[in-house]
């Protein structure tokens, strides 16, 4: 049996045994570390690097559930090839279960489709809210990292989804209008609980450049915001990229050898050095169900 074929039968059994509440499960449970993606700006990259982000930690013998909370179509799927009619809107409306709508990704790797409509919980009944939180939280004691695509935009609903989550990257290009969008995310992000919070600079034509965009960022943040901000990594300008889009292929997958994928490697390989150095925070889930309850409460 598969280890996704595993989870999804765990979350069945488990789901028999679950009562009211959303976080239950024994204290000493294992709980998976969360990196958030967010762009201030859309057409980054962010989807892509989520993607192939997941796929690498699922190559580290990791195993990774990505969350596909962007707004619209479901470009998760179009860039990996998956057909997935179900998604996590149709599970709060009761239409399906949960393990309905999970999709295999590469390297083993689990897609929870539609999870923007995690927002819709604040609109749940508190009963529906609880039950959909419980099968999330199942979901996530069988996996060892979540990694989040959030929307374009640092909107309400993104900053929820970052501020639950264990690691925060902010996606930027060399475009100076993507480069002061970065700067505006990381200002919005700044005043809230986020532990870890870095930046990508996707695209870049050099090291050299990728350098001056950091370094003319941290000189920002650390002139107006008072803080700190740091790099994660870059990810090259490669043409190997947009031929793995073309071919509906990660090019983690589709160009394992190439620039890029040496890059996201690298990044994964950080990702797990910044989560395991932090505290657990608890369940990601019930922490984006609580954000939800006060915003609605508000």
């Amino acid at each position: 049996m598969t280890d996704q074929a595993k989870t999804l039968r765990g979350l069945v059994e488990r789901q028999k045994a679950m009562q009211n509440g959303v976080d239950e499960s024994p204290s000493g449970s294992h709980r998976a570390k969360t990196i958030a993606i967010a762009g201030a700006k859309g057409g980054v990259g962010k989807t892509n690097i989520a993607l192939n982000l997941a796929i690498a930690l699922g190559q580290m013998d990791q195993r990774v559930c990505l969350l596909d909370a962007n707004l619209g179509l479901g470009n998760v799927e179009l860039l990996c090839g998956l057909n997935g009619y179900w998604n996590l809107s149709h599970v709060i409306i009761g239409a399906r279960k949960l393990q309905d709508v999970v999709l295999e990704g590469p390297e083993g790797i689990s897609v929870i489709p539609g999870a923007s409509g995690l927002c819709d919980l604040a609109d749940c009944s508190e009963g529906d809210r609880r039950e959909l939180l419980h099968q999330l939280a199942e979901m996530e004691q069988n996996h060892d990292y979540i990694v989040v695509d959030t929307g374009a935009g640092i909107h309400r609903a993104v900053r929820q989804l970052v501020t639950a989550a264990d690691v925060a990257l902010v996606v930027t290009t060399p475009e100076p209008t993507s480069i002061a969008d970065a700067y505006a995310g990381i200002k919005a992000l700044s005043g809230n609980d986020v532990p870890i919070m870095e930046v990508v600079v996707n695209r870049a034509e050099s090291s050299r450049q990728a350098r001056a965009i950091m370094e003319g960022l941290q000189n920002t943040v650390r002139l107006f915001l008072r803080t700190s901000i740091a790099t994660a990594g870059t990810i090259p300008d490669d043409n190997n990229v947009p031929v793995a889009v073309s071919r509906r292929q990660p090019f983690l997958i589709n160009s394992p050898h190439c620039a890029a994928s040496a890059a996201v490697r690298q990044l994964a390989r950080r990702m797990t050095n910044l989560a395991q150095s932090q505290p657990s925070r608890g369940s990601f889930f019930p922490r984006v169900g609580e954000s939800l309850t006060v915003t609605r409460a508000a």
